[in-house]
């Protein structure tokens, strides 16, 4: 069997069941993983797959949200590449709001001992590896929160981030494109996402180049709001332009 053959019938796969699996697509072609994580790559850049951890979801499921353990697997190196290149774009200090998402979390770990800032986030897995920062002056923002992002959003969230005025925000998103605008499945976690952005002065974007041209199902902002997008080479050079173009800054790290 060829790859487009192979490749067509893992789509129909997904849209059958809804989700596929390496090791299951593997054992039916009789194929590699890794020749199934190629054509699930494929599938994916032709916006007709997304994948996630082990395997892969129809792209049609924009109410889909992978938990935590899931999006924190996906694109690790290009998170990790994007967080150590986020760290240009600290002050020197002042204060900063970092947004939950795996990326932010991994630049929140970055964040050097020798910087003085005062830090605010409804993240649990970012206060978490600022707790015990000695430059860090670390406020947590509290609400309701959500088991698939360990953030607090709702009412509490909004007021506390309505009270604050900061330097820079580091902004996670789900899905982002030049159109769509910035976007993630749960309409509570949009809503703290936009507070954030009109909590701070400047706004950074930390997304990995797999979430371009995504689309979800809660809108939060238009990529006009961002100053800077820091991604990985992954993202086309002709898409960065046409987002330069569109006024934010992008950094392909």
């Amino acid at each position: 069997m060829y790859a487009p053959e192979r490749q067509q019938e893992i789509l129909r796969l997904a849209r059958e069941s809804g989700r596929v699996d390496v090791l299951s697509l593997a054992e039916e072609f009789q194929v590699t993983s890794e020749t199934v994580r190629r054509d699930l790559k494929a599938l994916d850049r032709a916006g007709l797959l997304r994948r996630v951890h082990g395997g892969a979801i129809p792209v049609g499921r924009l109410d889909f949200e992978p938990d935590l353990a899931e999006r924190e697997s996906t694109a690790a190196d290009e998170k990790d590449a994007i967080a150590r290149a986020a760290l240009a774009e600290l002050p020197a200090g002042g204060s900063v709001i970092i947004d939950a998402g795996t990326t932010a979390a991994r630049f929140a770990g970055l964040l050097p001992l020798d910087r003085e800032l005062t830090v605010v986030t409804h993240a649990l897995p970012v206060a978490a590896r600022l707790a015990d920062h000695p430059g860090i002056s670390l406020h947590l923002v509290g609400g309701r929160v959500r088991h698939r992002t360990r953030a607090a959003v709702d009412a509490w969230a909004l007021r506390a981030y309505a009270e604050i005025n900061a330097d820079v925000v580091f902004l996670a998103t789900n899905g982002f494109s030049v159109g769509d605008g910035l976007t993630t499945p749960d309409l509570a976690e949009a809503a703290v996402k936009r507070a954030t952005v009109a909590a701070a002065r400047r706004v950074v974007l930390l997304a990995d180049s797999g979430k371009f041209g995504r689309r979800h199902f809660a809108r939060f902002g238009d990529l006009a709001d961002v100053d800077v997008l820091i991604t990985d080479t992954g993202l086309a050079p002709e898409d960065a332009l046409a987002i330069e173009r569109a006024g934010t800054r992008t950094v392909r790290a």
